[in-house]
């Protein structure tokens, strides 16, 4: 009786802990509230952005076919977009020659076709047009800020570079012709895309495999840059299609409506279980407080991108958050029927349940996970939210349920607080 008691008020303590982290957050692990502003990602159809089309133009004579080539693209726009802080936006393949780029709540598109379209072509050039190094022959490239050389006084944005050893006598000879050159040809340039990004004058041999990139760059400036060099050269050449710009005001108005009717389907929930299965019903609707709360927290720390699809994957999983209940309860109400004990109903009723359970969430999971996998865009956002929603249901079910359900046995309930017409004695 005494664990029972223990147990019942640290389930109900946790929960409480649950819901009051989903609400507030804690400072301490970077973890803000589910209703303050930036902590959930939300998707270009919540707070509006750039939708972007690129068509790959394929180079002649090139020996990598057309769909190799916008895997590779895909990958590389990725970790373009990664390196800008756009985690949230979604890439994917649009037929069999185009790739479509959504951004949530981007400020500058036409930055960003420049920036993702940009084929990257890098290379260092010396004052008489030879190449000296290629884009290929970097290593690493790393926005720092910092003093620019060992004697400078002040800090600034820079790119550091790194070459391959391949580059490193190339380089070497270069700076050392350069450095013998008079002012005003003593340089070596540095192109991206037959673009002169940098031009810096050179003073001596640089006998090493780095140097750095300095200029008037600002800490977007360089990171910009340093993400363009390190993330790779685009295996074709991209045009840009269509730029569709998408407003925020339809997306506000759809989520509101569907918060709205989250709302009300929970409460629905609630009140059907209650009246139909009392005090199971009751606890219940704690274990579904609690599936709330620990959404929540798992779509603040993972930072899930939010869409509508993602929303209706909630909705949907609310009614799945209390189903594996329903099973267990009736499971219990047929063996209180054949007349065993509330403690051997409630036993009997998880046994026989469990498989059942199992079987149809584990299916559930199962399309979740191709979804996730084969989809794209929505279509994700909506297996992500189903995928978390089926593990979170089963935890509730059967952990959360289960502590509570015996421990109201230990309180020695009636029989008929379960919704059972039989009137065993509790044992």
């Amino acid at each position: 009786m005494k664990n029972s008691v223990c147990s019942f008020i640290l389930t109900l303590l946790c929960i409480t802990l649950a819901v009051l982290v989903a609400l507030f957050g804690v400072d301490a692990f970077n973890l803000g509230g589910v209703f303050e502003e930036g902590t959930i990602s939300k998707g270009l159809d919540l707070v509006g952005g750039s939708s972007i089309t690129f068509k790959a133009i394929p180079e002649e004579g090139s020996d990598i076919s057309m769909d190799e080539a916008i895997d590779k693209a895909i990958n590389i726009l990725r970790n373009r977009l990664d390196g800008m802080g756009q985690n949230e936006a979604t890439i994917s393949k649009v037929g069999s020659d185009q790739v479509r780029i959504e951004i949530p709540g981007i400020s500058n598109p036409d930055e960003a076709v420049k920036t993702l379209g940009s084929t990257a072509k890098l290379v260092f050039e010396d004052s008489e047009g030879n190449v000296v190094v290629e884009g290929k022959d970097v290593v690493s490239a790393e926005a720092v800020y910092g003093p620019v050389g060992e004697n400078s006084l002040t800090s600034e944005w820079f790119v550091s570079l790194e070459f391959n050893e391949s580059a490193r006598a190339s380089f070497s000879d270069a700076t050392a012709r350069m450095a013998a050159k008079p002012e005003g040809s003593n340089y070596i340039a540095i192109k991206l895309d037959d673009e002169i990004i940098s031009q810096p004058s050179v003073d001596s041999r640089i006998d090493q495999s780095s140097c750095i990139i300095s200029g008037s760059f600002d800490e977007a400036g360089a990171k910009q840059l340093a993400t363009l060099i390190s993330s790779g050269q685009l295996p074709v050449a991209f045009e840009e299609t269509e730029l569709r710009s998408v407003g925020a005001s339809l997306g506000s108005e759809a989520l509101s409506t569907s918060l709205y009717a989250g709302l009300i389907g929970i409460i629905l929930v609630m009140v059907y279980m209650i009246l139909f299965y009392r005090l199971p019903g009751f606890i219940s609707c704690i274990a579904l407080v609690a599936y709330t709360a620990i959404f929540g927290i798992v779509l603040a720390a993972t930072k899930i991108t939010l869409s509508l699809p993602g929303i209706a994957g909630i909705i949907l999983t609310v009614g799945m958050a209390v189903d594996s209940n329903v099973i267990i309860y009736e499971r219990i109400k047929e063996e209180l029927r054949s007349g065993k004990t509330l403690r051997a109903s409630v036993k009997a009723g998880f046994s026989r349940a469990f498989t059942a359970i199992l079987d149809a969430n584990v299916t559930t999971l199962i399309a979740a996970v191709v979804l996730w996998y084969y989809g794209t865009g929505s279509v994700q956002g909506f297996a992500k939210t189903l995928f978390i929603g089926v593990i979170i249901s089963l935890f509730t079910a059967l952990v959360v349920t289960r502590v509570l359900l015996y421990a109201f046995v230990e309180f020695k309930a009636s029989p008929k607080l379960f919704g059972a017409r039989s009137s065993s004695s509790v044992q």
